[in-house]
């Protein structure tokens, strides 16, 4: 094979292999996988607003969200204090149990490590990032009302 051909696949090789990297590593940079031994820690940071998806590998309702959450958390990405996250119940059966989690998928908020909110309205990314900016700002008012 001539060298200078050989070069250029090496480089698409390359290239290709960089690009579908970063993709990959940027698709779920945004949701943060939640275990029941950091859940409690994550919700109580300070100041923070946390969205979480319960769900469970063999749920025909969860697998049809497809990257409905990834696509949500690159949605709220620059947003101060909101993250969004993601608890597997068939690895965090206690943890869920003790939510009170029994449907999947289901959503919940958490403001200061309570439960603030469930969502049960439409599962698109306009709908979810609308709840959570609106109840990220009630969190807030909350917070500046307990101050007062």
């Amino acid at each position: 094979m001539d060298p200078v051909l050989r070069r250029c696949r090496a480089f698409f090789f390359l290239l290709f292999f960089f690009f579908f990297l970063n993709a990959s590593l940027r698709t779920n940079a945004e949701v943060l996988t939640l275990t029941a031994e950091s859940f409690t820690d994550k919700v109580k940071e300070k100041d923070t607003v946390w969205f979480v998806q319960f769900c469970v590998p063999w749920c025909k309702h969860c697998k049809n969200l497809g990257t409905l959450w990834e696509d949500l958390g690159r949605a709220v990405e620059g947003e101060d204090e909101i993250e969004i996250g993601q608890v597997d119940c068939s690895l965090s059966k206690p943890l869920c149990s003790k939510l009170d989690i029994h449907s999947y998928p289901s959503f919940k908020i958490f403001y200061d490590g309570e439960e603030f909110a469930k969502y049960k309205g439409p599962r698109d990314v306009e709908s979810l990032k609308a709840f959570v900016l609106n109840e990220a700002e009630k969190a807030a008012g909350t917070k500046l009302d307990a101050d007062t």
